[in-house]
């Protein structure tokens, strides 16, 4: 019963915090639209929208681990190649193999393989990681030292700790596989 309080509680915080986030993004936007601002101002201006993108992107984290966890998840399944959700426009992160056709919340399922990517690099200290896709079988390597991090074991990185959530909750496991995390949906 906490648990389920505690939910709704940081859903709620999530929702009431988009608010002032959009108004930040509104107005640096709405600044660079202008066209007065010289190349410094602008280069602020840009790193202001960059971080209001990175905290809606951790709002929608938040708010998906509090859904799960108050069970209020309901996801909406589309068909999507596995292949495909493993892509990243992310230089650091690879995908190959052949994919094959699951119905998963897309939206949900591709933001826990980047998480959990952009996870093993930073902690890794990795230029590059590569999913490695077979059917429902997704294999991620290597993790350098950051094995402890991806799996949720050493809790330090949100995304990967909602990854995980979010995998396990659509049906999904997670496991290492020596220097490689597997996945299989």
């Amino acid at each position: 019963m906490v648990a389920q309080r505690f939910a709704r509680l940081v859903s709620l915080a999530c929702h009431d915090l988009r608010t002032p986030l959009a108004t930040v993004n509104g107005f640096a936007k709405t600044l660079t639209r202008g066209g007065t601002l010289g190349e410094r101002e602008d280069r602020f201006v840009g790193l202001i929208t960059s971080a209001a993108d990175q905290m809606a992107g951790l709002l929608d984290m938040l708010a998906l681990a509090a859904r799960i966890e108050s069970d209020r998840y309901e996801p909406v399944l589309a068909p999507a190649d596995t292949l495909e959700l493993a892509a990243s426009a992310d230089e650091r992160i690879a995908s190959e193999g052949s994919g094959e056709t699951v119905e998963t919340d897309v939206t949900a399922l591709r933001s826990a393989l980047e998480s959990l990517a952009r996870c093993a690099a930073v902690y890794g200290g990795l230029t590059r990681v590569t999913w490695r896709v077979d059917g429902r079988r997704l294999t991620l390597s290597p993790l350098g030292e950051s094995a402890d991090v991806v799996t949720g074991d050493s809790p330090r990185d949100l995304g990967a700790l909602v990854a995980r959530l979010a995998i396990e909750q659509l049906g999904g496991t997670l496991a290492l596989d020596g220097d490689s995390l597997l996945v299989v949906l």
